[in-house]
């Protein structure tokens, strides 16, 4: 996501690191670049002029122009202007005191919002809540059995029409609420019907949930690849609905990024969360401070952090570390290695959260099947194989190779690989902690 704008921001940077001193001349030159490269990056045009001319007043300021390293003073100008356009702090989910919490989620048809209702469920029961899912939407084809799927999926409880006494949409949410207290639910999610257009209808449908069910949340999903087009919709259901939240799916998929740099400013209301892809783990709660630093190529340490704590087993990581200094680690240990990375996402996200990488993997294509070669690779050899894997010879690694569907050459990509970590390992176990440390150390220069 934003690698467009992210690319033409460090081009800007870039140029400015040459100069001695920021001067009025070379900053409003770097601010017309920028101008236009969040014009190219389908930025609301009135979003555009309010960020240069914020920008462009604290760039001119005394302390800027006292600055010794002009890059990192302009850098640090735009990211507070970042940082405020997507709208300065996290605005977390609000729950009720008396269960259920009823969370109602509206958009337009085809915006992914069943979808975000699966993955909602699923970052909530990480939270520790039970969530019930509500199909609401009694319009769209196999919408209830949609999120009935969904709800299987993650063990969950479903209600859907078929359960109501009537097929009317707001009865069937203010049912749910009597049934998620019956069944020690502590949040209803309610999945409710959209449009292709927003119409009469439609808003008077969701007016009617909203003023039965007292939502303590209203989220707005839009499909963050239809840029300004999502703006629009969104400030129409802000002006007719005033909802709590707005929620971007799809913005894996968005190279731009103008919906999410736009949507605050506009509309007054903040962005929750983001999807970043199909899976039901792809989604992020949305901080304004972390996209910023994104946006900028400088990573995302946090979230990668926290992705890490939340998807990572804990006690496996602590053992393969273990088993790492001891220099035990073998070829088993590397494919349960591998599941705890795909577990985070793709290669791709993950490398472009950490700082310093961003830029450097921008043009490369970062194939996530290499993994799964890998796996495929391991999982194709005998228990022996893997702990002794110097009797891998030419044949066995033919047979390999055929297993796993993969080619002699990667097997033995895999097998060097895995050699020069045990090297690595062997000579890391002679050293004292104070050694590995100064290695470390020098390694970071």
């Amino acid at each position: 996501m934003f690698n467009d704008l992210t690319s033409k921001l460090e081009n800007v940077f870039r140029k400015l690191s040459g100069r001695a001193v920021l001067s009025e001349k070379n900053i409003q030159d770097a601010l017309q670049e920028i101008r236009i490269a969040l014009l190219e990056a389908d930025v609301n045009y009135k979003v555009v002029k309010a960020f240069i001319d914020k920008a462009t007043e604290k760039a001119l300021g005394q302390d800027v122009l006292k600055s010794v390293s002009p890059t990192q003073q302009m850098v640090k100008v735009v990211y507070d202007e970042l940082v405020d356009t997507l709208g300065g702090q996290n605005a977390p989910l609000r729950f009720g005191g008396l269960p259920p919490s009823v969370i109602m989620v509206v958009g337009l048809q085809g915006s992914g919002k069943t979808t975000f209702c699966g993955k909602l469920a699923r970052y909530l029961i990480k939270k520790g809540k039970r969530p019930l899912l509500v199909a609401a939407d009694v319009y769209r084809p196999a919408a209830a059995e949609q999120l009935k799927i969904l709800g299987e999926s993650l063990e969950l409880r479903t209600f859907t029409p078929e359960q109501a006494q009537s097929n009317d949409p707001v009865a069937i949410c203010f049912e749910s609420i009597t049934f998620a207290r019956q069944h020690s639910c502590d949040v209803a999610i309610l999945d409710t019907a959209g449009r292709l257009h927003i119409d009469e209808t439609l808003m008077q449908e969701i007016r009617r949930i909203k003023e039965r069910t007292k939502p303590n949340e209203i989220l707005f999903v839009a499909d963050g690849m239809t840029g300004q087009d999502a703006v629009n919709t969104a400030k129409v259901f802000a002006d007719q609905m005033d909802f709590d939240g707005v929620v971007l799916t799809k913005l894996d998929g968005d190279a731009r990024g103008g919906a999410a740099l736009s949507i605050r400013s506009v509309t007054g209301k903040p962005i929750k969360f983001i999807g970043t892809g199909e899976k039901l783990d792809a989604l992020e709660e949305f901080h304004p401070d972390r996209m910023a630093s994104r946006i900028l190529g400088m990573g995302d340490i946090v979230s990668l952090v926290e992705k890490a704590q939340e998807t990572i087993d804990m006690e496996k990581a602590r053992a393969l570390e273990e088993k790492f200094l001891k220099n035990e680690f073998n070829l088993e240990d590397f494919a349960e290695q591998l599941k705890q990375i795909k577990k985070l996402g793709s290669l791709e996200s993950i490398l472009g959260m950490i700082p310093g990488i961003g830029s450097k993997i921008r043009n490369l294509n970062i194939d996530d099947k290499t993994l799964l070669h890998m796996q495929a690779i391991v999982s194709s050899m005998t228990p022996q194989e893997r702990h002794r894997p110097q009797i891998i010879d030419g044949r066995r690694r033919l047979r390999i190779a055929r297993g796993s569907g993969t080619s002699v050459q990667e097997v033995n990509r895999l097998l060097k690989q895995f050699s020069d970590m045990q090297k690595m390992m062997k000579k890391m176990g002679k050293l004292n902690p104070a050694e590995i440390m100064r290695m470390m150390q020098s390694g970071m220069r």
